[in-house]
């Protein structure tokens, strides 16, 4: 099994603070199997164009390791702006208003079949999106069931709060990264459940832009 995790702004390069935590409960979960890690490569800058980057890197991964090592189950993960890049990895079509030309194309829906679960911690909601003068995330029908997002309570970024310093709580919760890495966990085994959203009590310190 590989986590594929995008990391948030101003993260140095790797897999951030939160997929960190993320990644080292769910090895805790998964007994003697065998975890590996990919870091998405791109600038988690403040530019967000340069989330094209990420989207990029992590589609060509995903669909190399679908190719190269098909009995891989990929866990995909991001937090803030690289929730929001996986977001995108997984759409089944380009965004309204968006030049096809200049965005990567939709991954062939048999690559969802390599894809056990996706876990998105703090992803940027439709208001943070327009704020950004982004297109709104959608996560592709064949992802749905297998998706959970994570909001820490009154987070800007991706609930109707106003709780700033909420965003950037997400790699000290245990509780809310076991609320993934137990999700993620229950995919790979078979028995996790199905969900398109959660949302989890307990947040307290951070920023817009992550």
């Amino acid at each position: 099994m590989q986590v594929v995790f995008a990391r948030g702004t101003g993260e140095p390069p790797g897999l951030g603070a939160t997929g960190e935590a993320f990644v080292d409960d769910l090895r805790s979960r998964v007994g003697g199997k065998s975890l590996d890690v990919y870091p998405v490569n791109y600038p988690a800058s403040n530019d967000w164009n340069t989330g094209l980057d990420g989207i990029r890197d992590a589609g060509a991964h995903v669909v190399s390791m679908a190719h190269d090592c098909p009995n891989t189950k990929m866990v995909l993960g991001g937090y803030s702006q690289g929730a929001a890049v996986m977001g995108f990895v997984t759409s089944a079509a380009v965004p309204d208003g968006v030049d096809p030309a200049t965005v990567p194309k939709p991954l062939d829906p048999s690559v969802a079949n390599h894809v056990s679960s996706v876990v998105l911690f703090g992803m940027p909601n439709v208001r943070a999106m327009n704020f950004l003068n982004e297109p709104p995330v959608a996560i592709g029908p064949l992802y749905q069931p297998k998706t959970i997002k994570v909001c820490a309570p009154e987070d800007p970024v991706c609930s109707d709060g106003m709780n700033f310093a909420a965003h950037n709580t997400y790699a000290a919760d245990e509780q809310m990264i076991d609320k993934g890495a137990e999700f993620a966990a229950g995919r790979l085994t078979g028995s996790g459940a199905r969900a398109s959203g959660a949302r989890m009590a307990g947040a307290s310190s951070g920023g817009f832009g992550g």
